[in-house]
């Protein structure tokens, strides 16, 4: 379809883009009744976020557990100081910010962990998902779910100078765990904690993963890479593997036999350490938690701070997070057990 003389009014924002012969005026249409996921609102999340809202995709929800941090904003693009002086949720912050940036956008932003209890609602109505997690076990989670929903998925990966991008497209292109037949044990990968993170490797591997949604949302999923595109900006070298072939070549559980694990509870822990952070999550099934009656409850033991999505406490040197679903984030130690009597001594079991 040629570009009309004249471009409806909610258009003409994207017209440079428009103007791009392989996208064109039908695929700016097509990404305008697109809806994408943003799994996670970190390094990744933060800028797949930003450009996905700026293209003009219908429906951006955006999910993400956490809150925003002083060291979050040398490599988080949407975040400020402002941000973490208000204790916000990266995903508000984020929405807050992209709804100034686009208001012809829906963005959802929803404060969450993501996993097996809440995933198949969190991808309702969606048209892609777009991976900005900071573990595989997430990922994993993730790929489950596209390959049984039959959604396409982009996973990115981001530590030191290097980061790694690929596209799943279910029943068309190799899986993750086709490519990697088992989830990574804890401990057994580096994390930015030891290895640190620059800043442009995450700006690299998040366009690169974003332009991959948009060709998929544009209806262009022929277009879409068949490579592993590992980058390493410290030495500037790019390598693809083509990977179009594997998915023939192994007999992968996920989807050749069906078997999701990982969307069934079967693999998973229910704590988890987190990046950068000095601090452990941890989730638990039950009952809503009244934010009000806890803080109350929480000031003759510490210093509290409370905003409607979250109830903090400072004690003994550790910081407890706490949010309306129970969970909650442990800072001043990386020792899940450690957290989890933290947990118990200070919120009950």
């Amino acid at each position: 379809m040629s570009i009309p003389p004249q471009l409806p009014d909610e258009m003409a924002r994207y017209v440079r883009q428009i103007r791009y012969a392989p996208l064109g005026y039908e695929g700016q249409r097509r990404l305008m009744a697109g809806r994408a996921l943003v799994c996670g609102c970190g390094a990744l999340g933060s800028l797949l976020a930003s450009w996905l809202v700026r293209a003009g995709v219908g429906l951006v929800r955006i999910v993400d557990r956490d809150l925003v941090e002083t060291s979050n904003l040398q490599r988080q693009v949407l975040f400020d100081e402002e941000d973490v002086a208000r204790e916000l949720p990266k995903a508000v912050a984020a929405a807050e910010k992209l709804r100034r940036v686009n208001s012809q956008v829906t963005i959802e932003p929803v404060v969450a962990d993501v996993g097996p209890a809440n995933i198949e609602a969190l991808c309702e109505g969606i048209d892609v998902i777009v991976d900005g997690t900071d573990n595989f076990e997430t990922r994993f989670l993730l790929n489950d779910l596209a390959v049984k929903r039959a959604i396409p998925w982009v996973y990115g990966g981001c530590l030191g100078a290097e980061g790694q991008t690929m596209t799943i497209v279910p029943g068309r292109t190799p899986c993750l765990r086709c490519l990697l037949s088992e989830c990574p044990p804890p401990g057994t990968l580096p994390t930015c904690d030891v290895a640190g993170i620059l800043g442009p490797t995450v700006g690299v591997i998040a366009s690169l993963q974003a332009l991959e949604a948009i060709k998929l949302l544009s209806g262009h999923a022929e277009a879409i890479s068949p490579c592993l595109t590992v980058v390493e900006l410290w030495d500037g070298t790019i390598r693809q593997v083509n990977v179009a072939q594997l998915r023939e070549q192994v007999d992968c559980p996920t989807c050749k036999q069906g078997q999701f694990t990982f969307l069934s509870g079967k693999e998973g822990s229910r704590s988890a350490v987190l990046c950068g952070r000095n601090a452990v999550q941890l989730s638990f099934a039950g009952q809503p938690v009244s934010l009000e009656a806890l803080a109350e409850r929480l000031e003759k033991v510490g210093q509290v701070t409370r905003n409607p999505y979250l109830v903090r406490v400072k004690v003994d040197g550790y910081e407890l997070t706490v949010f309306p679903d129970g969970r909650a984030i442990v800072g001043g130690t990386s020792d899940p057990a450690l957290a989890r009597t933290l947990y118990a001594k200070y919120i009950g079991a």
